[in-house]
């Protein structure tokens, strides 16, 4: 049923590109606002191809159709792809580059001269100037005025209207005009009368509002417009309470219908190339054209949000933190009925749980938390040889059972009212190999020296990225991809410009800054091994940096090689391990959760000593 499903909508779609002079289309995962959660009305990529991942790029010409994701999702997609006109092509990030589709095209249409049909709106400014000059390199016609999806797609989920409400000042810690006013103050350095605004988070963040309209991120869809005097909201009008509208009101905020940006005036309009959507800008310089009264100047700029959200206010950190108790507690609950205590030598008493269980568990414990919202991104867990896929979801198809034996690998978060977390645990369930051991040590070592760092202001995460991977390349091993990644306040879980990470990434580290920790190994068919925490970049001396850890939770210490360790590292897990146990013990009301909490945390040399005196 869905294989002749699509069969029919890629034959509809062929026949309107032939109407239409087109001879290829492509169709990103990505909606006007770049979002990493995209809601339904704009998932035309599912709807054209039937592949529910969350990255790929398809493509339709005449005769051919492909569909390009990365290794999160081959197989996956090969299975959904199965009986339709599309191949799936493997590639090794998120989503096709320009470069990568161009090629693909020659191949595929031949003849120059033919024109290849994209939608400006679901892809930034930066993007389809790239791909119209690998096109345009290879002899073909890039055109991106046209879009199919509203003609064909029948029964087009509509655009999301949830509520919005706003994020109370004693958790966004600066005001709207305090906001405003640095945006302003950008302005005038680069120089532009304007600003367009047109991710969600930043939209967010800017005017302390939150919202619902995608999965994971608190977010609304809508597009902002800062100017000198005041700023212009673009967003359905009927998802506005009588607070928020006081709320904007008071901050000199007008509200439009959702849709394209208008210039009332001749401007300098500043906007981000790589965030803003095509038909934003092109809808602009083709209303300078038609209209003799309005001439408008573009800037072409990084975004001065993004640098301002990364530093979190004093009460973002404490929100941070009481996000953190509310989630270690959940983790230190769910933790210890994966892995009860038991004696030296006994089996593991393992729950009767599978990968979709340990999900359908955390989420339930973390639900029951004070200001859980949602989770803040899929949980992955992934068991045995799964745990080897970086990005591994589990399906109905691919469920695997927890066995006595092996380790389990979950990455997972969630969003509080107060705060965004981020944490991946390996855990062993029982008997490991050598190799597992050692492996699960490297990993280990990785994320104790990178936690461990003090490192002078100015410093970039490419400059430390080298600290969680030398122990493990000294074994000719490594991982694929960043190592740590900026943590939204009750936004996105991940936000940059910061990054861990091998290839550069010129943005500095800054006091007040989040950012993960989450070093691993992968070996394919057998494990994985990945730990990783939240923290929060602080002050260690004047003009120097360190990492605190925010995340409380207990890091597994049974599949330790602990003679790989040096002193210090050993040092630092036990001080971290402490840490943890003062800040949770006192929020654990169940004895057999304090009871595992203490034996989890107790000091690495002296592991099943002093539970009594420790609990007392």
């Amino acid at each position: 049923m869905v294989q002749s499903t699509i069969l029919q909508r890629v034959e509809q779609l062929r026949q309107w590109m032939r109407r239409n002079g087109l001879s290829a289309y492509i169709f990103p995962s990505t909606d006007p606002h770049m979002g990493e959660y995209v809601a339904a009305h704009w998932k035309s990529r599912q709807w054209i191809s039937g592949f529910t991942g969350s990255a790929g790029t398809a493509v339709v010409t005449l005769a051919r159709a492909a569909l390009w994701t990365d290794s999160r999702y081959w197989l996956a997609a090969e299975q959904q792809l199965a009986g339709t006109p599309f191949e799936v092509v493997r590639c090794g990030s998120n989503v096709a580059g320009a470069a990568e589709l161009a090629a693909w095209l020659a191949g595929a249409l031949g003849e120059q001269g033919q024109a290849v049909g994209a939608s400006a709106w679901v892809s930034t400014m930066a993007g389809i100037q790239r791909l119209d000059r690998e096109l345009t390199s290879r002899g073909f016609v890039l055109n991106a005025d046209l879009d199919p999806v509203a003609e064909l797609w029948a029964q087009r989920p509509p655009l999301p209207a949830t509520p919005v409400w706003v994020q109370p000042l004693a958790l966004a810690g600066r005001t709207v005009a305090e906001k405003l006013a640095d945006i302003r103050a950008e302005l005038r350095r680069n120089r532009a009368d304007a600003l367009i605004v047109s991710l969600l988070d930043e939209i967010a963040w800017t005017l302390n509002l939150r919202g619902a309209d995608t999965d994971c991120t608190p977010l609304f869809v809508a597009y902002l417009l800062v100017l000198p005097e005041k700023a212009i909201l673009y967003i359905d009008p009927r998802k506005l309470t009588p607070e928020v509208r006081t709320h904007l009101r008071e901050n000199g905020v007008e509200v439009r219908p959702y849709g394209p940006i208008v210039a009332e005036r001749s401007m300098t309009i500043q906007y981000d190339p790589e965030q803003t959507n095509a038909g934003i800008v092109r809808t602009l310089a083709k209303e300078q054209m038609t209209n003799a009264a309005v001439n408008l100047r573009f800037v072409r700029k990084a975004s001065p949000i993004t640098p301002m959200k990364a530093v979190k206010t004093e009460a973002e950190i404490a929100g941070f933190r009481r996000a953190m108790l509310r989630d270690g507690v959940a983790m230190v609950k769910f933790l210890r009925t994966l892995s009860p205590l038991r004696r030296e030598g006994e089996a593991p008493a393992l729950p009767d749980m599978t990968e979709m269980g340990v999900d359908a568990e955390l989420k339930a414990l973390r639900a029951g938390q004070e200001g859980f919202r949602s989770l803040s991104f899929a949980t992955i867990a992934a068991y045995g040889a799964h745990a080897a896929i970086v990005h591994y979801e589990a399906t109905p198809e691919t469920d695997a059972p927890l066995q006595p034996r092996g380790m389990v690998l979950i990455d997972s978060g969630a969003q509080y009212d107060c705060g965004t977390t981020d944490i991946t645990r390996t855990i062993a369930l029982g008997p490991l190999t050598d190799e597992e051991r050692r492996d699960y040590t490297l990993v280990l070592k990785g994320f104790l020296r990178l936690s461990m760092a003090v490192f002078p202001e100015g410093t970039t995460g490419t400059q430390l990225d080298v600290l969680a991977r030398y122990a493990m390349w000294q074994d000719h091993k490594n991982y694929g991809h960043g190592t740590g990644h900026g943590v939204g306040s009750y936004l996105c879980v991940h936000e940059g410009p910061h990054q861990f990470r091998m290839n550069w990434v010129p943005a500095p580290l800054r006091a007040g800054m989040t950012v993960t920790v989450e070093p691993g190994i992968y070996i394919a068919g057998s494990h994985g091994v990945r730990t990783e925490n939240t923290m929060l970049i602080s002050e260690a001396a004047a003009g120097w940096l360190c990492l605190e850890p925010l995340t409380l939770c207990p890091i597994d210490t049974t599949p330790i090689v602990v003679e790989m360790l040096l002193p210090d590292e050993v040092q630092y897990l036990n001080n971290y391990h402490a840490r943890v146990r003062e800040a949770l013990l006192p929020l654990l009301d169940d004895e057999e959760d304090r009871t595992w909490l203490i034996e989890a945390t107790s000091p690495l040399k002296l592991k099943n000593e002093k539970i009594k005196e420790l609990k007392n």
